[in-house]
């Protein structure tokens, strides 16, 4: 379609974005030669502003006439106050200039009733679209409340972010992998968005069954097969991991549903290296820093699990080491952390209860200044 405008402003909190948000600015990017989106947002606020300046210019990539800038405004809201006003407006100009060069605005979309009058502060025209939300029944206020039931609502980033991360670790042959697998498939049983819940597979057994496959391939006919004793372990392979785990984990929780489970991440990648290496490299604790925060971790004890030598295992003797070296990192890092013990269904009935309480208690997110 033809522009009708020359320059179009969509300004918000969108905290977080959701598609009302990109409704709107799809209105505008389909009716206006150029668009300026403001992101703004305050200090005291849950989602960062720059988390939320990417998120908005990932999903407008393709449309480079759309432009999306970010600033600060703890300014109280007061639309009854002119000095409030001025204040917000003069933030809104500083933002416009600092994005690309474009005509003056000659068109505000706004989903809100203050629309009209800051339409008028800019000598432009206001679009004011879908104020009683016929088209699209969602706010930041219902997606902050409850980010599941509004799931679908929002975009990969956004769902990465919010995502509740729980990761299960322990030393080899202590139910990790069973663990993971079994949470996640009880998660996915409640239906809707939980459906979509990922499981987070462990890339270091992976590596492992690569270094395995590679030196058996290079081995000499004459000579016994490699086992997974035979093999060599470098810092590099940990770094590896560590990176892999990482990227793994995001792709997951990018097409995931609200909680996300892992079995392992880059945390417990350190203490793997020291078993091996003696010591956890920078590279590696970088990544473990790097990390999204986690909402809980489970550790699989190994006290009364039989060791299960599956032929690439081979630290039963360390195992009551790595459980507590575990529990030594997971105390230093101050993260929320269970260590289960019992059976199968036991340590399932206590882990599933635990992530069902993190669910109950909400995503706790600031509520946002006004």
């Amino acid at each position: 379609m033809s522009s009708s405008f020359a320059h179009g402003l969509v300004i918000g909190k969108f905290y977080p974005p959701h598609s009302g948000h990109h409704f709107l600015i799809r209105s505008a990017a389909d009716a206006c030669a150029r668009v300026t989106v403001v992101v703004m947002a305050a200090g005291r606020e849950s989602i960062p502003l720059r988390e939320r300046v990417a998120w908005i210019r990932e999903h407008w990539a393709d449309e480079p006439h759309v432009a999306v800038v970010g600033i600060t405004d703890d300014l109280p809201v007061d639309y009854d106050s002119e000095a409030a006003w001025a204040g917000h407006v003069a933030l809104m100009r500083e933002a416009l200039a600092a994005a690309p060069p474009a005509p003056d605005v000659d068109a505000v979309f706004s989903s809100e009733s203050y629309g009209t009058e800051l339409a008028r502060r800019f000598d432009a025209a206001p679009v004011l679209l879908d104020l009683g939300r016929d088209t699209f029944a969602v706010s930041g206020t219902k997606v902050r409340a409850d980010p599941a039931a509004h799931w679908e609502e929002i975009e990969p980033p956004v769902r990465a972010w919010l995502a509740r991360r729980v990761v299960v670790l322990g030393a080899e042959s202590t139910g990790t992998t069973t663990l993971s697998r079994d949470l996640a498939t009880a998660l996915r049983a409640r239906g809707g968005p939980h459906a979509l819940i990922r499981w987070v597979p462990e890339y270091g057994r992976e590596l492992t069954v690569a270094k395995l496959a590679s030196a058996r391939a290079l081995a000499p006919p004459d000579e016994p097969l490699p086992t997974v004793s035979d093999l060599e372990w470098n810092d590099t392979d940990f770094e590896l991991v560590a990176r892999r785990q990482n990227q793994s984990e995001q792709r997951a929780a990018r097409a995931g549903g609200p909680v996300l489970v892992c079995d392992t991440d880059a945390l417990a990648t350190t203490v793997w290296q020291e078993r091996y290496r003696g010591r956890a490299t920078d590279p590696v604790r970088e990544a473990a820093a790097a990390m999204p925060p986690r909402a809980l971790y489970l550790l699989t004890s190994d006290e009364g699990v039989p060791f299960d030598d599956d032929g690439l295992r081979d630290g039963e003797h360390v195992r009551p080491w790595m459980t507590a070296r575990f529990r030594d990192v997971l105390t230093d890092a101050g993260v929320p952390w269970l260590e289960l013990h019992g059976d199968r269904p036991t340590r399932l009935a206590r882990a599933l209860g635990a992530v069902e309480q993190l669910l109950a208690d909400g995503w706790e997110l600031a509520d946002p200044l006004g």
